[in-house]
């Protein structure tokens, strides 16, 4: 007897289902959503204007008028933070689409052509990945200048053959297969095959890999920033309130505390985001469960 086609409703129906029953993607939904509408809400409304400065109220404690106390300046923690949220939200988003789209095309290229092409590819990829995005950033900024969007080409650098990898690795496992072969004696070229076929079938490893270098791209600008290479003065940064706090731990701890927390918080809620996306999308992982 023969099963019965999965139709798309049914097949969004369980992904659905396994999602929400899924506690580590259910955590990481929730925390990734928060720090999102933190974000969003950033745009439209703070508790203090960013530019406001009062020097006569630096670096109060926590309160009721500033609920994470103030800076060095006097400007509000929290409003900085809210700020410094979608800084570091966009540079990641940014610096994984450069990745994404050209290290998947190019993975699935080389996949598809294979020989000389294929290791050409990979071997320039492996020489890409042998500079990591803080050397990157190093070598940009000290021809262009230090910023946020060099800091975004550095780390978008550093993704492409991260991608570039996960999409060949994908393309070759998918390329011996039946329905691969059967498009080919159709008279399917290879272009149109990865487009249809590859693609498709290799986007849930794309999607997951998506997360956790979201995740890194989090904190690598938090590094650049903190080490002077990603967003300049007066723009926010969590990185850059890091470096700011590093010589009043002493006096006041809630300088780097509030900061750094965002940045954990951020990067646990996308790891167990990308987490409980691989159990929910990964067949054989569903199994073992």
């Amino acid at each position: 007897m023969s099963a019965e086609p999965i139709t798309p409703a049914a097949s969004e129906g369980s992904f659905l289902s396994a999602a929400l029953s899924n506690r580590s993607f259910v955590a990481g939904l929730i925390i990734t959503g928060l720090i999102a509408a933190m974000a969003i809400v950033s745009f439209v409304w703070t508790p203090y204007d960013i530019t406001r400065l009062e020097v006569a109220n630096r670096m109060q404690g926590l309160s009721w008028e500033h609920p994470f106390g103030t800076d060095h300046f006097g400007r509000d923690i929290l409003t900085m933070i809210m700020i410094g949220s979608r800084n570091s939200i966009a540079v990641a988003i940014v610096a994984v689409g450069i990745g994404m789209g050209i290290g998947v095309p190019l993975g699935a290229w080389a996949a598809a052509r294979g020989g000389l092409v294929d290791e050409a590819l990979m071997r320039f990829n492996d020489l890409v990945f042998a500079f990591p995005a803080l050397l990157s950033a190093v070598l940009i900024t000290a021809i262009f200048g230090p910023g946020a969007i060099n800091a975004i080409i550095a780390i978008g650098i550093f993704n492409i053959p991260v991608f570039a990898r996960v999409a060949r690795a994908g393309a070759l496992a998918i390329w011996p297969r039946e329905y691969i072969l059967a498009a080919r004696a159709a008279g399917k070229g290879k272009a149109r095959i990865t487009i249809e076929h590859i693609l498709p079938n290799v986007a849930s490893m794309l999607l997951v890999q998506g997360t956790i270098q979201f995740a890194l791209g989090i904190l690598a600008e938090a590094g650049l920033s903190y080490v002077g290479l990603g967003a300049q003065p007066p723009a926010p940064s969590w990185g850059r309130m890091l470096f700011d706090a590093q010589t009043r731990m002493m006096v006041a701890p809630h300088l780097a505390l509030f900061p750094g927390f965002a940045i954990v918080v951020t990067v646990l809620g996308l790891n167990l985001l990308g987490d409980g996306l691989r159990d929910v999308l990964d067949p054989r992982l569903r199994r073992e469960r």
